[in-house]
C-alpha cells in the first residue's frame, strides 16, 4: 500500500511539473506569435494545464477502467469551478471578459448538458429501483458516435477561438519569450513528464480504490480528479495574483470545454464507456455548478470574494456528499 501511496505522489507530481513545462513553452511560442492573452487561457494554457487529465483517462480507457475516465473529466470540471475559480476568487475578485461571458460560459453549459442526455440509456435508467439504490448500476454510455460528435465540436471550437484570435490584438507587443527551440524542448519534456505521470495515477489508483475497497467512481471524483487538475489551481492563483484574470478564467472555462469535448471524446472514440448512476449524478452537479458561476459572473461582471467562498464551501459539501453515497 505505502509503495502505491509513493507512487500516486510521483504520478501527480511529474503531472504537474509536466504541466507547468508544457505551458510555459506553449505559452511562450503564442508570445512570439502575438496571440492575445485571453484566447492564450483558452486555448494554449487550456490545454497544457489539461494534459494530465487527457494522460489519465486516456491511459483508463485503453486499460478499460472506464469509471475512473469518465468520473475524472466529470470530477475535474466541479474541481475547476468551484475550487480553482473559487479560491482564486476569494484571493482577489476576478473580472470576468465579457467574451467568455457571451461565448464560452454558454458553450460549457451547451455541451455539459448535451453529453449528459446523449449518454443516457433511458430504459435502464426507468428500470432502476429507487429504494435500495446501487449508484453502481450502469444506466449509460459514452458511445463511440458520441465521441467522435464531440471531437468534431473541439474542432469547431478551435475554429471559432482561431477566428477570434485573428482579429484580436496581442496585450503586449513587447513581451520577453524563450527562443523557439526551447518553447519546442520544454513541450516535448513536460509532454513526456505528463504522459508517465498518467501511467503512475492511474496504476495506483487503482490499485488503492481495491485495497480500501472504494470504487473506481469515487477515486476518480475525489484523490485523481483533484490530482490532475492541480495545474489548473496552480495556474489560476498564479495569473490572478498578477493581475491577469483573464487568463485565470480561461484557463479553467477553456479546460472544461477541452476535457468535455476532446479528453471524453477521444476517450470515448477509442473505447466506449460505461456511465453508472454516481456519475449521472456528477453530471447533473456540474450542470448546476456551470449555471451557479454564470450567475455570478453575470453580477457586476465579476466573481467577488464571498461567491468564491461559497462555491469552495459548495465542493467541500459535494465531496461530503460523494463520500457518503459510496
Amino acid at each position: 500500500m505505502i509503495f502505491n501511496i509513493i507512487l500516486l505522489i510521483l504520478g501527480f507530481i511529474a503531472l504537474v511539473k509536466g504541466a507547468d513545462l508544457f505551458v510555459l513553452g506553449s505559452s511562450d511560442v503564442a508570445k512570439n506569435l502575438k496571440v492575445p492573452s485571453l484566447i492564450i487561457g483558452l486555448t494554449i494554457v487550456a490545454f497544457g494545464t489539461s494534459a494530465p487529465e487527457l494522460a489519465v483517462s486516456l491511459t483508463a480507457a485503453i486499460e478499460g477502467a472506464n469509471e475512473i475516465s469518465v468520473s475524472n473529466v466529470v470530477g475535474s470540471n466541479i474541481f475547476n469551478i468551484l475550487i480553482v475559480l473559487g479560491v482564486c476568487s476569494a484571493i482577489k475578485p476576478l473580472t470576468v471578459d465579457k467574451k467568455i461571458l457571451k461565448r464560452d460560459m454558454p458553450i460549457s453549459l451547451i455541451i455539459t448538458i448535451f453529453t449528459l442526455v446523449a449518454c443516457i440509456n433511458y430504459s435502464a435508467l426507468s428500470k432502476i429501483n429507487f429504494q435500495g439504490i446501487d449508484v453502481n448500476e450502469n444506466v449509460g454510455m459514452v458511445h463511440r458516435w458520441l465521441g467522435i460528435v464531440l471531437l468534431i465540436g473541439f474542432v469547431a471550437y478551435i475554429y471559432l477561438l482561431v477566428r477570434a484570435g485573428k482579429n484580436g490584438k496581442a496585450d503586449d507587443e513587447n513581451i520577453d519569450s524563450l527562443p523557439m527551440v526551447k518553447c519546442i524542448a520544454l513541450i516535448i519534456i513536460g509532454l513526456a513528464l505528463i504522459i508517465a505521470g498518467g501511467k503512475f495515477v492511474v496504476e495506483s489508483a487503482k490499485e488503492l480504490a481495491r485495497m480500501a475497497g472504494m470504487t473506481e467512481t469515487l477515486i476518480g471524483v475525489t484523490i485523481v480528479a483533484a490530482g490532475t487538475s492541480l495545474p489548473e489551481l496552480v495556474t489560476s492563483i498564479v495569473a490572478a495574483r498578477k493581475g491577469e484574470t483573464g487568463l485565470a478564467i480561461g484557463n479553467v472555462v477553456g479546460s472544461n470545454i477541452f476535457n468535455l469535448l476532446f479528453i471524453l471524446g477521444i476517450s470515448g472514440a477509442i473505447s466506449p464507456m460505461s456511465v453508472n448512476l454516481a456519475t449521472l449524478m456528477d453530471f447533473i452537479i456540474l450542470i448546476i455548478c456551470t449555471i451557479i458561476t454564470y450567475i455570478y459572473s453575470r453580477t457586476s461582471q465579476k466573481i467577488v470574494r464571498w461567491e468564491g467562498i461559497t462555491m469552495v464551501v459548495l465542493y467541500v459539501a459535494y465531496v461530503g456528499y460523494a463520500i457518503c453515497r459510496h
